[in-house]
């Protein structure tokens, strides 16, 4: 599965593609408190998205983190790759480095079903779609 990182850099994306219409830029601690994660972890991974151009930033007194329109077509799987690597959709669940379709393990075809399912899933979703939801008040990124 996706880390715990990888899991924070997700929200902060999305919380940051929710704000793009009204032109605003956050600070790390703004975004912190808002997706309700460590402030360095947050700012740990709002460097690597930064890093890979999934969002964007702004030094200076007017500075902070920001989402260009065009960042709002960005797959999560961008997300998840800028963070953790693509790995964790090769991998054995059970860790097991020899598990293929000749020799699996015996989780191996219940979870690469699941596992493909979820790459799927990640290529198909954009940061714009989930900020839509989000939005639009039907979905959450924080615990109730």
């Amino acid at each position: 599965m996706i880390s715990k990182s990888c899991k924070y850099a997700i929200r902060a994306a999305i919380h940051l593609a929710s704000e793009t219409n009204e032109d605003v830029k956050l600070s790390a601690k703004d975004i912190a408190r808002d997706i309700e994660a460590p402030e360095a972890f947050t700012g740990k991974v709002l460097q690597i998205l930064k890093k890979h151009r999934i969002i964007s930033s702004l030094k200076g007194p007017y500075g902070g983190f920001y989402c260009e329109p065009h960042q709002l077509d960005t797959p999560v799987i961008n997300i998840v790759n800028a963070v953790d690597g693509l790995a964790v959709f090769n991998e054995c669940v059970l860790g097991l480095s020899q598990c293929s379709i000749e020799h699996p393990c015996p989780m191996h075809h219940q979870y690469v079903e699941t596992r493909d399912k979820m790459l799927k899933t990640f290529e198909e979703t954009t940061i714009g779609d989930l900020a839509k939801s989000l939005q639009l008040g039907s979905v959450f990124i924080t615990n109730i």
